[in-house]
């Protein structure tokens, strides 16, 4: 506290007084959000606004801190629309609804096709029938037939492990992202992890079999959603054979799509031998 005093003597005697000085003082409080303060011998105060480079340099830390996580949300925004793989075509700048369709009911871990909104095709995986030898590696491709990406089994894996290559996978590649339990022990959630520099994490919440789970990233934010799919004109819940994947803006459909095929292939290992249906991703 600074205090700057002005004391002011009476000239005229017949205005003398037990108190013969005048005292003004001015104040000024370190205080971040209390302004300045003149105090004077009738006791009256006057608050006078701070100015703006005060206001600036005694600005709460929080603020800065909040502008800090915003400006690396938008950095991470920025990143999630270059999407997972390189030169992804879809990342989308508003929520996107997909159609997904199983092309085969016999075997548990076999084809799909992939329509947006309009009907047209987005992405579509060929079955190649129940040798178990060819679902442990799945390829996803777009409209044209052109390989996306790869998900292949990890042999030997106690949490179950799927890998993701970018493309069709070659010998010696190194995946992009991995899917494993979280938990060996139960029906835990799966957690999804992206390599990179920085690397990203995730969390698939929910139940599969059921057609209701949910893609988590790492501040627990919602980035895509599986639904059951409802006839829009019937409002009649369609079979477990057709369903929604929802995919909020900026994260990759590809990538999103690349973790279904991984939670169908786990969903079709979880069968029973008595032909009781197991969820991955439900806590047992």
């Amino acid at each position: 506290m600074q205090i700057n005093a002005h004391l002011k003597k009476k000239t005229k005697s017949s205005e003398f007084s037990p108190c013969p000085f005048h005292f003004n003082a001015y104040l000024s409080l370190p205080f971040t959000s209390t302004p300045s303060i003149f105090l004077s011998s009738t006791a009256s105060i006057f608050i006078s606004p701070l100015s703006d480079s005060d206001q600036q340099s005694q600005r709460p830390p929080e603020k800065k801190k909040k502008r800090e996580r915003e400006r690396a949300l938008h950095l991470l925004f920025d990143k999630m629309k270059e999407g997972l793989l390189e030169n992804s075509r879809f990342v989308f700048d508003q929520e996107t609804l997909l159609t997904v369709c199983k092309t085969c009911l016999f075997f548990p871990g076999d084809g799909f096709t992939v329509y947006d909104c309009k009907g047209q095709l987005v992405f579509r995986v060929d079955s190649y029938g129940p040798d178990p030898r060819d679902r442990s590696e799945v390829v996803l491709m777009d409209a044209h037939g052109r390989c996306l990406l790869t998900v292949r089994r990890k042999r030997p894996s106690l949490h179950q492990r799927w890998e993701g290559f970018e493309g069709e996978r070659t010998d010696g590649q190194k995946p992009i992202f991995s899917v494993r339990r979280s938990s060996i022990i139960g029906r835990s959630s799966m957690t999804v992890e992206v390599y990179g520099d920085p690397g990203e994490e995730y969390q698939i919440e929910g139940s599969f079999a059921q057609r209701c789970c949910t893609i988590f990233n790492a501040e627990k934010e919602s980035v895509a959603e599986i639904r059951r799919k409802v006839d829009a004109s019937t409002h009649v819940v369609l079979g477990k054979d057709v369903f929604s994947l929802c995919i909020k803006p900026g994260f990759d459909g590809a990538f999103a799509m690349g973790l279904v095929l991984v939670l169908d292939q786990i969903n079709g290992d979880d069968y029973g031998d008595d032909g009781i249906e197991m969820d991955p991703t439900a806590e047992g």
